[in-house]
């Protein structure tokens, strides 16, 4: 949590005392029942909070940091603040990716900020009015596409209460470097992989593993491209290790300089940490021994990464082994090095497997396309050659 690191750097909160909510249940109470100004709470606690502390509501004010977490409306979290929120005073959210996926996000963090004022009370209202069926089969709608002229529509309304600014027009940052980095299969490996992306079941090592749906079948070529696949049993079965001979390059080519590196898959982490000695970012203190230089090759997963973290103080290098659909999850993970305080140039690698699905995702993200809409559409052509 990096809230309370905030408190030392300005002067004109040095006089405010805060009190943050974390640990065991028994310290959380501690914390919120003694004398402060403000409260530090993590967003895995606010049901928790809410719902089951049993203390006093006494919160005129509440802070969103990171509101795009709360844009799932059937979440327990964003259900657990709504029971709340007709008792707070004054409201402000926080977010550089208000709506990453889709402008359909925006419904439930508007509605937390003004129960339904500017955008409806319903989602389903909201849907009609500004959207309509983009994905679809004959019984099932997949995704849905704003209307001509909604997405202004939808501006117009949030606009009195939305301040938006971009960090580069406000904010000194750092010189910013995009790098890919291309690895190509060989041909036996090649045809495991089309034959996973024509069929759909591959027999490998003589254990057998379908994707039954694009969502399955994306997550199964991205393993491929990443060197291992995991069966029916959830056993992982080796493939190549050109990502990882790619990875022992570039952070050699670093000198010296600390590496974080991105994963998504769990056999990712287990090869890379099999092959380099890096140290999972997963802890308050390994978090602060990062930023003070003590370690030199870490590995983060993007999920844990994404929201609420400075890590700029640690290195100024990124290398994505894996890739992701989100395109929040991309954006927010390479904020932690590229924002202000960082003192290097930042360099972020893409490492690419060729004629595979990580040229689609790296395009997405690139064109910062929709992850829905941009994925069906890349498994689409895989599987059939073209899209619909």
């Amino acid at each position: 949590m990096s809230w309370p690191n905030e408190f030392d750097k300005w002067d004109h909160l040095k006089n405010l005392i805060y009190s943050v909510a974390v640990g065991t249940e028994v310290e959380r109470r501690a914390a919120l029942t003694k004398p402060a100004d403000i409260y530090i709470i993590n967003r895995e606690n606010v049901q928790w909070l809410f719902e089951e502390s049993k203390l006093p509501f006494n919160f005129d004010t509440i802070v969103i940091d990171e509101l795009s977490s709360f844009k799932n409306h059937q979440s327990k979290r964003f259900r657990s603040l709504m029971k709340v929120r007709p008792k707070v005073k004054r409201i402000i959210g926080l977010t550089g990716t208000p709506c990453a996926n889709s402008l359909m996000d925006l419904w439930a963090e508007f509605k937390l900020l003004d129960m339904g004022k500017r955008l409806g009370r319903f989602i389903g209202s909201y849907r009609t009015t500004y959207f309509e069926p983009d994905k679809r089969n004959s019984q099932m709608v997949f995704s849905y596409k704003p209307k001509p002229g909604a997405e202004e529509a939808i501006y117009r309304q949030i606009s009195d209460i939305t301040i938006s600014m971009k960090g580069t027009d406000h904010l000194k940052l750092p010189e910013l470097v995009m790098n890919e980095i291309s690895i190509r299969l060989s041909d036996e490996e090649a045809l495991h992989y089309k034959a996973m992306k024509d069929e759909m079941v591959l027999s490998l090592h003589g254990k057998e593993i379908d994707a039954v749906n694009a969502a399955a079948l994306s997550g199964k070529l991205l393993q491929m491209a990443n060197g291992a696949v995991y069966d029916e049993n959830h056993d992982a079965i080796h493939l190549h290790d050109r990502k990882l001979d790619a990875l022992e390059d570039l952070i050699e080519a670093a000198n010296g300089k600390p590496v974080l590196i991105a994963y998504w898959f769990k056999h990712d982490l287990e090869r890379i940490l099999v092959r380099f000695p890096a140290e999972r970012l997963d802890s308050g203190d390994s978090i602060r021994r990062w930023n003070l230089g003590e370690i030199p090759l870490a590995v983060i997963h993007p999920a844990s990464a994404g929201h609420g973290l400075n890590l700029q103080a640690g290195g100024s290098t990124l290398i994505w082994f894996s890739l992701t659909w989100s395109l929040e999850l991309y954006q927010q993970t390479n904020a932690r090095l590229w924002r202000q305080g960082q003192k290097e140039t930042v360099v972020i690698h893409h490492i690419i497997t060729k004629s595979t699905i990580d040229e689609q995702v790296m395009k997405a993200l690139k064109h910062k396309d929709k992850t829905q809409s941009a994925l069906i559409d890349a498994v689409k052509a895989c599987i059939g050659g073209g899209t619909n």
